[in-house]
């Protein structure tokens, strides 16, 4: 593990993996690393947010910046320019919200066995390489005194504690449930007809000639030929490799799935009357000749729920989580005294 001299640790993202982030804060999906970019600044420990007296400084905003963005560690603490502004508000979002969870589970007297706090310390261990870094860790972090590890610790097994509490456990959704869900989904598992196809095309250069028109039909004619010779979808592939003119040869001339109403009309009627594994004849769609093979045809349905409800719960908890965390969040807030600085 690498020691940030500049990062305060929320030890129980590293323990846990299972802080909050707020409903009101997006989820950011790592993006690809791109320039202009902006340098996370430097943390002095200046203060950033009050929440009821409780002092937060640019140390717990610069960590939760590298927990919605990790990748900004990689490239020694930078962040691409556009997403500064939204990756420091929603940091600073989640920072206010932990301590308001943080002081709630102290009011209600929650209490963390010392079983699981010395597992969790063992665990936290675990993560550096040998005794020397840890204490390197200690000194740069905690001034070398464990027990302001162990308070840390402590703390996140009791924000961790209060959110099983109050949004996971309630976040739980019942088969009868899930299924009410599902039958009142209307399209939302809706498929509509569809084909599974392979293609080999011929196309002339854009302001063809006569001629060159006429070279790409019998590059085309020529194609059906050997596409006719071919037993299995494999083989079409690699044929389509080798000879297709369209950017789909690299994928062995696979579409995968189309819609009905997406297959041009010279493609759809032979399609319709085609059985798996037919060749067509060659199409003119457009200025380019093409010809393909049927791999799949479904008619119009409705996912069955046995395929869909392990995705399906997923979603729908995860929907009730932010629902319990945006009020959860909304109610910590009333009469709390929240200052940005």
């Amino acid at each position: 593990m690498k020691i940030h001299l500049l990062t305060s640790l929320t030890l129980g993202l590293l323990i846990l993996g299972s802080l909050p982030v707020p409903a009101q804060v997006a989820a950011h999906t790592p993006a690809k690393f791109t320039v202009p970019s902006v340098q996370l600044a430097m943390p002095t420990g200046k203060p950033v947010a009050r929440v009821n007296g409780a002092v937060l400084t640019d140390r717990d905003l610069l960590r939760e910046e590298y927990a919605i963005f990790p990748y900004a560690k990689q490239h020694g603490g930078t962040i691409p320019q556009n997403m500064e502004s939204g990756i420091r508000k929603g940091a600073l979002e989640m920072i206010i919200f932990e301590e308001l969870v943080y002081q709630e589970a102290q009011r209600q007297k929650l209490t963390v066995p010392p079983e699981r706090l010395a597992k969790a310390q063992r665990e936290f261990q675990k993560q550096f390489t040998n005794n020397d870094e840890y204490k390197q860790f200690l000194t740069v972090e905690f001034q070398g005194k464990e027990p302001l590890v162990r308070s840390q610790i402590k703390r996140s097994l009791l924000i961790d504690e209060f959110l099983k509490k109050n949004v996971a456990n309630k976040s739980v959704v019942s088969p009868a449930e899930l299924r009410a869900f599902y039958d009142k989904s209307g399209t939302r598992f809706a498929y509509p007809e569809s084909f599974a196809i392979q293609t080999i095309s011929a196309m002339p250069p854009a302001n063809a000639t006569a001629a060159q028109v006429k070279d790409a039909r019998k590059r085309a004619d020529d194609a059906l030929k050997q596409a006719k010779a071919t037993k299995t979808a494999e083989q079409f592939g690699l044929l389509a490799e080798k000879i297709s003119d369209d950017d789909y040869r690299v994928m062995m001339g696979d579409h995968k799935w189309i819609e009905r109403d997406k297959m041009p009309p010279e493609m759809l009627q032979p399609a319709l009357k085609m059985k798996l594994g037919d060749i067509s004849d060659v199409a003119q769609v457009g200025q380019y000749y093409v010809l393909f093979r049927l791999n799949g045809h479904v008619l119009p349905g409705k996912f069955k729920f046995d395929k869909v409800k392990a995705k399906l719960r997923m979603q729908v908890e995860q929907q009730k989580t932010e629902q319990l965390r945006a009020a959860l969040n909304k109610k910590l807030r009333q009469g709390a005294k929240v200052e940005t600085l």
